[in-house]
């Protein structure tokens, strides 16, 4: 049986790069930018953060970037300041201050029901780690979502590391009603033929809008035979790296695993990923951008070691699942959805995850010290 393990959360980390002293001093933190040609996502958040992983300024901006690799001159961008907060003047815990005390009187009366049972992983900070405030903040989004959808109903959390047991056992037999959060292929897209992983994701789960976009980039040496690729199709005949346990199906999407002349390697982390492409081993590494900036990090690359391809990435919607047996399940989704909404409109979605991802790091920096 194929493996159904989703490690679809990785560490966040400002790993620092090197900037050019000529780069351009408009693009500061805690600033409105507007995008000038020849811009990237990448070069942006070089010159505002010293870090390549511009998923904070996608998160910032999601409404106004539908394609990270094509940015129209003209577009303007909030950048983050550097703890998270945005440049409006209103801190995240700010926003979330007012929006718990806004709900503080909402009724919760459960009298001969069951509690809702969520469950989500674990040692996965900051998207899911019982250690930091609300479990972080996949956790503290899906609790929040029940209480701004109007749910009045108990409900608790579990974190249980085994992400086989989610979608094998514990949904499906109803000891567990909600598991956040999973990487969900657009299933009404029948143009290609669907792995075994994206058959049982798309016809035995019902998804939640989506939670939160993460990138994938596609990384090289800067003098590889695919550095130059401008589209997916200029890919084909590579070896591609993507760590064991995290989806394809966006490559299955974009045609690659379809051509005999590719190849997947998948170990087990994301160093080995990145040592395949320094040693010729693999053609190009691809994951999450977070994880990226912390690798490199970790291993004392800069941008002359490995470099993003500034016109090709994929996007993957983490999304709340129910199995489709559950009676209940459709109806907790909706309640989901609907405090989604809610948290968009008020800056509460933003402010969650910025102040989850402030204390991670905070927590980073205290231990390299």
């Amino acid at each position: 049986m194929p493996n159904l393990t989703l490690h679809s959360v990785a560490l966040t980390t400002a790993a620092v790069l090197t900037v050019s002293a000529g780069a351009a001093a408009a693009q500061q933190a805690c600033t409105n930018y507007t995008v000038q040609d020849g811009d990237t996502m990448a070069s942006i958040a070089l010159t505002a953060y010293g870090t390549s992983n511009y998923q904070p300024i996608f998160n910032a901006n999601r409404d106004a970037i539908s394609n990270p690799n094509a940015l129209d001159p003209g577009l303007s961008l909030v950048l983050p300041c550097e703890d998270g907060n945005l440049p409006n003047g209103q801190s995240a815990s700010d926003i979330i201050a007012a929006q718990q005390e806004r709900f503080a009187n909402s009724a919760q009366s459960s009298a001969f029901k069951r509690p809702i049972k969520l469950v989500t992983g674990n040692g996965w900070a900051p998207f899911a780690d019982e250690t930091l405030n609300g479990g972080g903040f996949i956790t503290r989004l899906g609790t929040t979502t029940l209480q701004r959808g109007g749910n009045n109903e108990q409900f608790s959390i579990s974190f249980v590391d085994d992400w086989n047991s989610h979608i094998e056992t514990l949904l499906p037999l109803g000891a567990f009603d909600v598991s956040m959060a999973w990487n969900i292929p657009d299933c009404t897209n029948r143009s290609y033929e669907w792995s075994w992983e994206t058959e049982v994701r798309c016809t035995q789960f019902h998804a939640s809008a989506p939670v939160y976009d993460i990138v994938f980039g596609f990384y090289s040496v800067p003098d590889g035979k695919y550095a130059g690729a401008t589209s997916f199709d200029d890919l084909h005949g590579a070896t591609i790296c993507r760590m064991e346990g995290w989806p394809l199906h966006d490559l299955e999407q974009e045609g690659l695993l379809r051509d005999d002349t590719m190849t997947v390697v998948q170990p087990a982390t994301a160093r080995e990923c990145l040592d395949a492409v320094i040693t010729g081993t693999a053609d190009i590494a691809t994951f999450e951008l977070q994880l990226f900036a912390d690798a490199m990090s970790e291993m004392g690359l800069n941008a002359n070691d490995l470099v993003e391809n500034p016109y090709v990435s994929t996007l993957s919607s983490l999304r709340f699942i129910t199995h489709r047996s559950n009676p209940q399940g459709q109806r907790y989704l909706a309640l989901m959805n609907k405090g989604l909404n809610e948290m968009r409109e008020t800056g509460e979605w933003y402010a969650i995850i910025s102040d989850s991802l402030n204390e991670h790091n905070e927590r980073l920096l205290d231990a390299i010290n």
